[in-house]
């Protein structure tokens, strides 16, 4: 489906390119049929679709919920209106956005953008060199959708997690196996941390003590204070592992492993693998995390798996699998956990999905290769 587009007004300011009223028209298709459920049956699901506005407007003030999407391969970010399902705006930010988080307050959005460039480990023959002056954090600014500066970021950030306070940003540097801290308010990297070789992930436990660091080719989660920023343990969980999310009493950390097929749960406070649950739904390449607010639940997105697993964190197995579009990656839930968004790379698009019945509802046309999403309430 394609996607009208209308002329962008921009305005240039030092050091950031700032886009002024800058809206992308795209309606809803149907989804894929099936879900399944907790029983693991199959369902057919009856999605609504809505229809695409006939015409462009400025950016609009929020009235709600929104989630904002980064798109890796146009190199902007999609705002979606959660109470119409309908993207009200693109907002151009620069190379390869990929990780996104937002401030304590909603105020701020933050985009991790790169100027490498994208070869997986199967990629054989050199690669073009990187940009490294497009390794920044894009600043956005969520009530005009306006990207107002950049911040540093150190090299090649991918995913990156906010101190308790919002204060600073901890952030993953792949290609020299380093994170970052960087002062959103000095707008300087503040210190660093040497960790395990291709760090990716990056979660910041609910109290603020711990930063948890997943090392994909080291195949292992290193933990950071978060005060001294020394390395206090290392947790082999094997299996390329991509992200972490904690619950919310922080009592347990989950870790998926792309390549493993599985979820690790490591305990708390004393940072110890306690558990591996293996996900059995065909080609699961274990991505993206979110937990439900209640820490009831895990939904798990996988990849080429092309579904979100469903495990039960009181039990820590898999109780489910919902289908969404193609290879999703980034993940995140509605404030009052009833619904389910998953960034969907090789479909362009993001699925909804009801928490309470498991099925998506809807899929929405985004830009090129969304990675990630982050909901702003």
């Amino acid at each position: 489906m394609l996607r009208p587009r209308m002329p962008l007004t921009r305005l240039s300011v030092p050091g950031a390119l700032v886009t002024l009223g800058v809206l992308v028209l795209a309606g809803c298709h149907k989804p894929a049929a099936d879900a399944v459920g907790d029983a693991g049956t199959v369902a057919t699901t009856a999605a609504s679709v809505t229809a695409p506005p006939h015409a462009a407007a400025p950016f609009p003030p929020p009235h709600g919920p929104r989630a904002f999407v980064t798109n890796e391969a146009s190199g902007d970010v999609s705002v979606i209106d959660l109470a119409t399902n309908a993207v009200v705006g693109t907002i151009p930010v620069g190379k390869r956005p990929r990780g996104i988080q937002r401030s304590p307050d909603g105020k701020t959005v933050y985009v991790a953008l790169s100027g490498s460039v994208p070869a997986g480990p199967n990629v054989k023959g050199p690669v073009p060199p990187p940009d490294k002056s497009a390794d920044a954090i894009g600043v956005i600014d969520t009530a005009t959708g306006v990207l107002t500066g950049r911040l540093p970021s150190g090299s090649d950030p991918e995913q990156f997690s906010l101190s308790k306070d919002g204060a600073r940003l901890f952030i993953s540097n792949e290609d020299v196996a380093r994170v970052s801290v960087v002062g959103v308010a000095s707008k300087k990297v503040e210190g660093s941390a040497t960790v395990g070789e291709e760090p990716e992930g990056v979660t910041t436990s609910p109290d603020g003590r711990w930063v948890y660091v997943t090392c994909e080719s080291s195949g292992s989660v290193e933990v950071i204070d978060a005060t001294s920023l020394a390395v206090v343990k290392k947790i082999t969980v094997g299996g390329r592992p991509r992200s972490v999310v904690f619950l919310p009493n922080a009592t347990k950390a989950y870790v998926s492993s792309e390549t493993g097929g599985a979820v690790a749960v490591v305990s708390l406070p004393g940072h110890e693998l306690v558990k591996t649950i293996k996900l059995t739904t065909d080609g699961a390449r274990p991505m993206g995390l979110a937990v439900a607010p209640d820490g009831s639940r895990l939904f798990v997105t996988t990849g080429h798996g092309g579904n979100v697993a469903v495990i039960d964190t009181a039990k820590d197995e898999a109780v489910g699998a919902i289908a969404v579009g193609k290879r999703p990656w980034g993940i995140a839930l509605s404030p009052d956990g009833k619904t389910l968004f998953t960034a969907n790379g090789f479909s362009d698009d993001v699925s909804v999905v009801d928490v309470a019945t498991l099925r998506e509802s809807h899929r929405i046309k985004v830009g090129t290769k969304p990675w990630g999403v982050v909901v702003v309430p």
